[in-house]
């Protein structure tokens, strides 16, 4: 049965333990969400007031004036298009799953990567072959592994057609630089792979990172976008997402398979979340204000939490987009064996159960289960109240507020904790040197 083949998204079983936890009263600090709680810019929230009168269903891709929009948005970036190009979901999963579905082959993914592309393979009876990653950044396979991995799936009857990059990556926090994703489009194009680029992180990079290089400018004919206002734009329950297809015979049949899908599954995008889209994607100048403060103030706590953690003994590359880290334990090894932590889900439990930090192992998104690899997203460290969260947005120094401050050093003592020896009570039970919360 489907419940038996899949069960419910691993970041959404972690999410609903932390509010399990926290509705028995224990104390978590919750780093597992991909979410961004940042206020929503009240012009976003007028504009959806003002579309809810309307009722209707609407085109299946999206009407024309949001479809425009998306084309504006994506020129600004390089990227020359035709509203004709584009198609609006409720959000950036189903137009994940009905690209697969379009593509008649399996699916290469990098490793590690976001927990649901290989199960929407699977749903769709496909195979997922994972490919190392570069080990300087995320988010895109390692370009001569990928020609192997997409070679040695062909001998054993394999139909690798379809590769999945993220730029920038979750679960790394990473952005390939240019000089990767052009080796990986080289690959792909000779393999003859379609490229789906999953950019929803792209308009939160952080300052100093590399430049974003499309693989959409590398390769057009082949490369779909997908995207969404869920992170950018802090409006995840909203559900806004939208591709953009290429040109040519190849990209117009693929994006009919994807609108043929879509008129048999979720219809047409809310007509009052297209009435946002059009708003947000056209970026007058007080949402670009809005969306540079959101990277700031992503790019400056997950550095300062990236300090506390390497500070402890973690291994992790630097952030350089999106609100994640992927901090690697396997230097403190012995360290954490003598506290009973093998494996990333060891780990994942042990920092829940003994300092209430909720993460995500890194076995989930496909890593080697023995890894001793977890991500961390800091996107819910800016309060827990919305004025809280105003008052980080526009913060000249968000980490002096107490409640950011708080949150860092709470993650730099359990981590800390992670990397002391165990010591005995004397009851005889083994403990950690470092207390919850110090």
């Amino acid at each position: 049965m489907l419940n038996e083949q899949l069960g419910v998204a691993a970041n959404f079983a972690v999410h609903q333990t932390v509010a399990n936890r926290r509705a028995a009263g224990a104390d978590i600090l919750d780093l597992s969400f991909g979410e961004s709680l940042l206020p929503v810019h009240p012009s976003l929230v007028e504009r959806l007031a003002q579309g809810s009168v309307d009722t209707d269903y609407g085109p299946i891709a999206g009407d024309g004036a949001a479809r425009a929009a998306a084309a504006g948005y994506f020129a600004r970036r390089g990227l020359p298009t035709d509203p004709d190009q584009i198609v609006f979901a409720p959000g950036s999963k189903p137009l994940l799953l009905a690209v697969v579905a379009a593509v008649d082959g399996d699916v290469m993914l990098p490793s590690p990567t976001w927990v649901s592309y290989a199960p929407q393979a699977r749903l769709l009876g496909r195979a997922a072959f994972p490919v190392p990653t570069p080990s300087h950044c995320g988010g895109v396979p390692d370009p001569d592994a990928l020609r192997l991995a997409v070679r040695a799936a062909r001998a054993r009857r394999g139909r690798p057609r379809l590769v999945v990059l993220t730029l920038p990556d979750n679960p790394s926090g990473t952005l390939a630089p240019p000089a990767v994703v052009r080796r990986v489009c080289e690959v792909a194009l000779a393999e003859g792979l379609t490229v789906v680029s999953d950019e929803i992180y792209r308009d939160l990079a952080h300052d100093g990172a590399p430049p974003l290089l499309s693989p959409a400018e590398v390769i057009p004919e082949r490369t779909v976008v997908v995207t969404g206002l869920s992170k950018s734009h802090g409006i995840g329950g909203w559900r806004i997402g939208l591709a953009r297809f290429p040109r040519g015979r190849h990209g117009a049949a693929l994006r009919a398979g994807v609108v043929a899908a879509a008129s048999e599954i979720w219809s047409t995008l809310a007509r009052p979340m297209q009435a946002v889209a059009e708003l947000a994607l056209s970026e007058p100048p007080e949402i670009r204000a809005h969306l540079a403060a959101a990277a700031r103030l992503h790019g400056t706590v997950a550095a300062a939490v990236h300090e506390v953690i390497t500070a402890a003994g973690a291994r992790c590359l630097p952030p350089q987009g999106g609100f994640y880290l992927y901090p690697d334990l396997e230097g403190i090894r012995d360290v954490l064996a003598d506290k009973g932590v093998t494996t990333a889900a060891d780990l994942q439990d042990h920092l829940l159960d003994r300092h209430g930090i909720a993460v995500l192992g890194g076995h989930l998104f496909g890593d080697k289960p023995r890894a001793l690899r977890v991500r961390i997203a800091t996107s819910l460290l800016y309060g827990d109240t919305p004025k809280q969260r105003w008052q980080t947005l526009h913060a000249a120094d968000p980490l002096s507020l107490p409640h950011v401050r708080k949150a860092v050093d709470r993650i730099g003592a359990a981590f800390r904790a992670l990397s002391s020896p165990a010591r005995c009570s004397a009851g005889g039970r083994l403990v950690e040197t470092a207390e919850r919360g110090a």
